[in-house]
């Protein structure tokens, strides 16, 4: 491994060939992703990739509840610039404009450096890739691209449109899935309530009258019992499994057969695969519209799939691709039937770009559907299993209270 630069920068993360022809690695300190590319010259290293590292932050409570506005807020920093740019604003008046609109911190902040870096003489490109808490790998994929074309601010622009299309899909999921767990949530406390002060007391009342209960009785003085008395068994439980769970899929060969199977499940594994589909399609069109290379668009879109078996197909895929196999032959089996017929006949047609859109079009409003369909059987499914729990309470007492009279 070549050593390290020590000087202050983005740290990058590299794959080069040396003059024997060995292939190294390694992560080095640079102003830029140039600086990084010049400096690996120097030390006579020819790059093979040269990647921004990206630090793994812990989620906490912000992070976690601040995902979505600052979502919102990169979202409207990208349309702002982008339409300042289209009316012919300069770069750094529209980094400026958009700067001073920014209501997330953790946007604030980052759009300053932006524009500081900017105005230091980095590529917009390079700038936002330094802040890769913020601006991911299809976010700098595609200002590079549009930077390299003379497009920038249509880049921009189509950027923005797919940021606003993934919120309004992720809202959609939300608000079908909403009513399901509230009343979900509504009817846990209702039972718990009855588990907790209802069953206890009356379980009392009958030991001081005395008698045989019923089975269904019984049941339920012992499940009140074990709410009331063992509840921290059932969070030791629970707590023990949260962790066993954590433990298994630290090991990323767990994670990865974990990943695969869920791909697997009848009605989830569906949703996820046409869900990550849609992203992977659209990623890359518009990687493609923008002028990328298709090799770079495939690593782009693979860096936005957060399930690892997947991931791990779209990598062979793109080798294949780069060993001289079709882009469609090489992604069957990973994404969609329908998808992997748009992307052959765009290939053919020379539309590719296109295809890919619509694909990712027709995936997304396949997930609204399938979300609408689970949600109104959800609904129905939810009261029949809630009532017949409330019946079993009901029942249950009732039947107590029978055996009561009938022994008095």
């Amino acid at each position: 491994m070549s050593p390290s630069v020590r000087e202050v920068g983005t740290s990058f993360q590299y794959r080069a060939a040396t003059q024997a022809g060995a292939l190294v690695t390694g992560v080095l300190r640079a102003a830029s992703r140039d600086a990084a590319l010049r400096e690996l010259r120097r030390q006579q290293l020819w790059p093979v990739t040269v990647e921004v590292v990206v630090p793994r932050a812990r989620p906490n409570m912000r992070t976690v509840f601040g995902a979505a506005a600052r979502r919102r807020a990169v979202t409207q920093w990208t349309r702002t610039v982008a339409t300042l740019l289209d009316a012919g604003t300069t770069l750094d008046r529209a980094l400026g404009v958009a700067h001073a609109q920014c209501l997330d911190a953790d946007v604030d902040t980052a759009a300053q450096a932006v524009r500081a870096a900017v105005q230091g003489g980095a590529s917009l490109a390079d700038s936002m890739q330094r802040q890769p808490a913020l601006f991911g790998a299809l976010h700098v994929g595609v200002v590079r691209a549009g930077e390299a074309s003379g497009s920038l601010p249509t880049a921009l622009e189509t950027l923005a449109g797919y940021m606003e299309e993934d919120a309004a899909l992720r809202a959609q999921v939300a608000s079908a899935l909403l009513y399901p767990a509230l009343m979900a949530t509504v009817a846990s406390l209702g039972i718990m309530v009855l588990l907790l002060f209802v069953v206890p007391r009356f379980s009392t009342l009958l030991s001081d009258l005395g008698g045989t209960l019923p089975m269904s009785t019984r049941v339920l003085v012992a499940v009140g019992d074990l709410v009331t008395r063992g509840w921290w068994v059932l969070a030791l439980a629970a707590g023990c499994a949260v962790v066993a769970t954590r433990a298994l899929l630290a090991s990323p060969v767990n994670r990865h057969a974990w990943h695969a199977r869920r791909l697997t499940f009848p009605l989830t594994g569906v949703v996820e695969r046409t869900l990550a589909t849609a992203r992977i399609t659209r990623a890359l069109g518009l990687m493609l519209q923008g002028g990328l290379a298709l090799l770079p668009a495939l690593r782009v879109a693979r860096s936005g799939v957060s399930n690892v078996a997947l991931a791990s197909e779209l990598e062979r895929a793109t080798a294949d691709v780069a060993r001289g196999r079709s882009l469609a032959a090489s992604l069957s089996g990973v994404l969609t039937p329908m998808a992997v017929q748009l992307i052959g006949v765009g290939e053919e047609s020379g539309r590719l770009d296109r295809l890919c859109l619509k694909a990712a079009t027709l995936h997304d409003e396949e997930v609204r559907r399938t979300l609408r369909t689970v949600a109104s059987l959800l609904e129905p499914g939810l009261i029949l299993v809630f009532g017949a729990i409330v019946g079993f309470v009901a029942l249950a007492m009732l039947q107590a209270i029978y055996a009561v009279n009938a022994g008095i």
